[in-house]
C-alpha cells in the first residue's frame, strides 16, 4: 500500500525501485533508484513536529529494506538510509536516524536516535540508541550500544563481515532488478 500522510504528502518512488505489493509506504518518503523494499516492510513518514512539519524518510539508491522492516520517525524528524545500505529482516530504524552508505543492520536489530557511519556492520538483535558509530565499525549480535563506554568496546569490521554485507547488497540489487514484485 502506498498512500499519503495526513498532510497530503505522497511517497516519491523511482521507477527502477521494487516495492513489494504487501509493503506499506506512507507520506513523505523518497525511495531511490534500484531500491528493494521487501514483503511486509513498513516505511512511515507521518508524524509531525509541534509546528506540523514532517521531515522525509529517504532511502537512497541501491539500498534494501527487507521483509518486515519498520522505518519510522518521531515528531517530524527524518531518517536517511544511505546508498547501498541493507536493513535486514524485522529490523526497526526509528528516527531521527542516519544510516551511512553500505552499512548493514542485522535481523531484528533496533536503531533509534542514532547515526551509523559508512560501512558499519550491525549484526543481529543489536541495539544502537543515542550514539554516533564511526565508519567501518562492527557491532556484534545482541550488543547494546548506548554510550561512549559501549562504543569503546567495538572493533573494526573484518574483511569477512564486509564481504558478507556486500553479498547481501548484491543479492538485493539483483532482486530489485528482476523482481516482478514492483509497485
Amino acid at each position: 500500500m502506498i498512500s499519503a500522510n495526513h498532510a497530503g504528502q505522497y511517497p516519491e518512488i523511482e521507477d527502477a525501485a521494487c516495492v513489494h505489493a504487501t509493503a506499506v509506504v506512507i507520506g513523505n518518503v523518497r525511495i531511490g533508484h534500484g531500491v528493494f523494499v521487501g514483503p511486509q516492510a513498513v516505511i512511515r513518514s507521518d508524524e509531525p513536529d509541534p509546528e506540523g512539519h514532517i521531515e522525509p524518510i529517504v532511502i537512497e539508491p541501491g539500498a534494501n529494506i527487507q521483509d518486515g522492516v519498520i522505518v519510522h520517525a518521531l515528531g517530524g524528524s527524518g531518517v536517511r538510509i544511505g546508498k547501498g545500505a541493507s536493513v535486514a529482516h524485522g529490523a526497526v530504524v526509528h528516527g531521527p536516524c542516519d544510516v551511512g552508505e553500505s552499512s548493514f543492520i542485522g535481523f531484528q536489530s533496533v536503531v533509534f536516535n542514532a547515526t551509523l557511519g559508512s560501512g558499519v556492520v550491525l549484526l543481529h538483535l543489536a541495539l544502537v540508541e543515542g550514539v554516533r558509530i564511526p565508519d567501518n565499525i562492527h557491532v556484534p549480535s545482541m550488543t547494546a550500544v548506548r554510550n561512549e563506554a559501549d562504543l569503546e568496546r567495538l572493533s573494526p569490521v573484518s574483511s569477512e563481515l564486509a564481504a558478507f554485507a556486500e553479498k547481501v547488497r548484491r543479492m538485493n540489487r539483483f532482486l530489485a532488478e528482476v523482481s516482478p514484485l514492483g509497485q
